[in-house]
């Protein structure tokens, strides 16, 4: 998460190995976190076709470089964004319209249309149907079976809530190191769960490596 330079060389690994089994790499996404290294990692491998999908992101200055680095696809995280709120204020109740999970995939999408971005928008790490529905129209959703069948025995009428409205592509000098660095850390939601997140992954590794471990 904090080495470019490893990050890249992951990703060719992963590459070669899929397309030495005869997989295009256009079918293959690399997923890496959306620290400032791992979006200028996802850059130079967009350069050279490898599409790469930026994860674990809270914070706009997180979308904003992804989009300006040209990366193939983004997963906000709704849901633990949600989860940080709650825990904040927990007698709150949030509509779809103030929830701060679905607040912050508006902002983004509506960011990324007026400036011509081609990045994909993909919500992600839903907590209730609610914020399924606050997002209709999303580039892209990424829902667990447990909310698809609460969606398929729904009744709620489903209303379009985002609109791709182009503008001209103007959206000024692109974010520099220290601007992500110090506009993300005044985010305190926001690095509080991108440390998390990459933590928990790192655990989940270890788990994994360990299960496949005990299988040989």
């Amino acid at each position: 998460s904090f080495n470019k330079e490893l990050c890249i060389e992951k990703a060719y690994k992963l590459i070669n190995m899929f397309e030495e089994e005869g997989f295009d790499r256009s079918r293959i996404l690399i997923k890496l976190a959306a620290t400032w290294e791992g979006i200028k990692a996802a850059e130079e491998l967009e350069k050279n076709n490898i599409r790469c999908n930026l994860t674990l992101l809270f914070s706009f200055v997180q979308a904003q470089a992804c989009a300006e680095a040209g990366v193939y696809l983004i997963s906000p995280f709704v849901g633990r964004i949600y989860d940080w709120h709650k825990k904040i204020t927990p007698i709150r109740t949030y509509s779809y319209e103030k929830d701060p999970g679905v607040m912050s995939v508006h902002r983004i999408y509506n960011y990324y249309k007026e400036n011509g971005y081609s990045t994909i928008i993909m919500g992600a790490s839903f907590r209730r149907k609610e914020q399924i529905l606050g997002l209709a129209g999303c580039d892209r959703l990424t829902i667990s079976p447990f909310l698809l069948s609460e969606l398929e025995s729904s009744t709620d009428i489903v209303e379009r809530k985002l609109f791709n409205i182009k503008n001209n592509f103007n959206p000024g000098e692109k974010v520099t190191e220290s601007d992500f660095r110090w506009l993300h850390n005044q985010d305190i939601m926001a690095v509080e769960k991108l440390s998390d997140g990459i933590r928990q992954f790192g655990y989940d590794q270890i788990k994994l490596e360990k299960m496949v471990a005990d299988k040989f």
